[in-house]
């Protein structure tokens, strides 16, 4: 059961209007890595766990704040656009030729669609995806993807940070860093504490039979460019980090096997061939009177 509560959790008022970053924070609302996907991530991710405790109340938790990141994002962009110039400003123009080049900066739909609002959309106006979200069941691919994505989400909004000098704005954004911060140290540390507890184990998933792989090729570092600093690396000798296996560096692959001759598919796909034409248009009037599919 949610229930909603009219509070926030941190201050969201600028000092003044500005359409153009209201445009710009539509990247960490509803972007790839912005609030919207790992409020949704980590929903998911509950509802799709399959035992009880601590990590499934801990994943609960972090989605729920991270819904009323979602809310004070959204204010902070209808408060922006409030009052904004409804136009193209000749300041906005002048002063960045970004900005002049993607009509003035500001996202018309902003405006046009949503009333001086927010949307589900990210900086270009690319509608939120729900493949964005990874929810897979097993806790150490999610925690290490959650991990992922609020590295990723904590660099785009210290980039934002640097693209403004209001106060109120930069206010709310230094507190999304802090929880950025601690989301990044909490993943981590729940996956450490999975591997420490035995449920789950690298290489990810655990439990699937290691005799099954092909065990030759599992820890070789094989180099596939003209570099040649790769095997200087961690991953090109030594321990791996499942404890399984020593690593090793080959300074260039290995010969291949022969590609396989071109498909010949159902000829009702009409795909080009090197058969005459009338082959295969006989092969699929053929097919259609045998009714085989």
């Amino acid at each position: 059961m949610y229930f909603h509560r009219q509070e926030l959790q941190h201050s969201a008022t600028p000092e003044k209007p500005d359409a153009v970053y209201a445009r710009k924070l539509q990247e960490v609302l509803g972007g790839q890595y912005g609030e919207i996907s790992v409020a949704m991530q980590y929903q998911f991710q509950a509802w799709n766990m399959h035992m009880p405790g601590k990590y499934r109340d801990l994943v609960f938790g972090i989605g729920a704040e991270e819904m009323g990141h979602v809310e004070m994002l959204a204010i902070m962009i209808a408060q922006l656009l409030e009052k904004a110039p409804l136009g193209i400003t000749e300041d906005a123009v002048q002063e960045d030729p970004t900005v002049a080049a993607v009509i003035g900066g500001t996202d018309i739909q902003q405006g046009i669609v949503a009333g001086a609002g927010a949307r589900p959309v990210d900086s270009m106006g690319n509608p939120w995806q729900g493949s964005f979200i990874t929810a897979s069941g097993n806790l150490l691919a999610d925690f290490t993807a959650n991990a992922n994505a609020e590295m990723q989400g904590r660099v785009q909004v210290a980039r934002l940070y640097h693209q403004t000098d209001d106060h109120g704005v930069k206010d709310l954004l230094a507190f999304l860093l802090a929880r950025d911060t601690m989301h990044q140290n909490q993943w981590l540390a729940a996956a450490a504490e999975l591997q420490e507890e035995g449920l789950e184990k690298l290489p990810v998933p655990s439990n699937f039979p290691l005799d099954k792989e092909d065990r030759d090729v599992a820890y070789q570092y094989i180099n596939f460019s003209d570099g040649t600093k790769a095997g200087d690396g961690r991953w090109a000798s030594g321990p791996t980090p499942d404890g399984k296996g020593e690593f090793s560096y080959l300074p260039e692959p290995p010969a291949g096997v022969p590609m396989p001759p071109p498909t010949h598919p159902d000829a009702r796909f009409y795909g080009t061939t090197e058969l005459p034409n009338t082959v295969e248009k006989l092969a699929g009037r053929a097919q259609d009177a045998l009714h085989k599919e």
